[in-house]
């Protein structure tokens, strides 16, 4: 039980509340309603699969550069809390599991299961050669809502592309964001990064713009699926959050950093989907 909850804490399970909703999104979008159970709990499993097989490795990918880095020092692959050995073997058990996961979905999700892992473990290695890493990251979550309509529906639709457009720059915007925290550090070991390569106030711009763009592609995901105004009522909600996000972060003041990543972050993916759910 113990090795569980450091496992948990390695990949940050919680953070799965960033994708999980808008993967449930997509699913509803393409059913225009209940989609059953059978797709909600396999993607359900297929995404927190994924997500588990994109930190661990991204762990295991960074090592070397969270032992020098004081704020990753007391993660556990660091610590000694869990192995090397270990962490591999739980990031290929979750890369099996989500390829199973997509088998029993449809032929679809199966062929491109294997691009969906490799451009999670891509993420890990962009930081070592652009500073464009940002929107490596937020197109792996932004997959997520395509993901959840081809789980039950295996073709591409408009709603889903934007729905991939707007969390491809929500992720980023953030991102951006959370990387303030090490610009001396990135810049010292020679890792990528748009706030270590624009520096502070252009990449705070940079992340305003990021979430100007989000908010513009949920206005079209919700024109697309033709959903009602409770939706658009959310969306208007989204806004304002992501614009308060940028009042409290400003170049001479990054105290707010964490309230901005996480606690503000966190109610946008849950609250886009309730949107979802009361404009269909």
């Amino acid at each position: 039980m113990r090795t569980l909850v450091l496992l948990a804490r390695m990949v940050k399970i919680e953070h799965s509340v960033f994708a999980l909703p808008f993967a449930y999104a997509g699913s509803f979008l393409a059913a225009r309603g209940w989609p059953g159970w059978r797709v909600l709990l396999l993607v359900t499993l297929a995404m927190v699969a994924v997500r588990s097989f994109a930190m661990a490795f991204n762990r295991i990918a960074d090592l070397k550069f969270d032992r020098e880095n004081p704020r990753t020092q007391g993660r556990p692959l660091v610590t000694g809390e869990i192995s090397l050995p270990a962490a591999w073997a739980f990031t290929l058990a979750a890369a099996a599991l989500f390829v199973l996961a997509c088998a029993c979905l449809n032929s679809l999700c199966l062929a491109l299961s294997p691009v969906a892992l490799g451009l999670c473990a891509l993420y890990s290695l962009t930081k070592r050669f652009t500073w464009a890493c940002h929107f490596v990251l937020g197109l792996t979550l932004g997959l997520a809502p395509v993901a959840g309509w081809i789980a039950y529906e295996p073709v591409f639709r408009l709603p889903a592309v934007c729905l991939l457009l707007a969390v491809t720059f929500w992720v980023a915007g953030f991102d951006v964001l959370y990387a303030t925290q090490d610009i001396a550090f990135d810049r010292e070991h020679g890792l990528h990064s748009i706030p270590a390569h624009f520096d502070l106030a252009p990449a705070l711009a940079l992340s305003a713009f990021c979430h100007v763009n989000t908010s513009l592609f949920l206005a079209m995901a919700g024109w697309a699926a033709d959903l009602g105004w409770p939706y658009f009522l959310v969306w208007a909600a989204t806004t304002a959050v992501l614009a308060y996000e940028h009042a409290i972060v400003r170049p001479d003041d990054l105290t707010r950093v964490n309230t901005a990543f996480f606690t503000l972050n966190g109610f946008i993916s849950p609250a886009l989907l309730l949107g979802v759910l009361l404009g269909l």
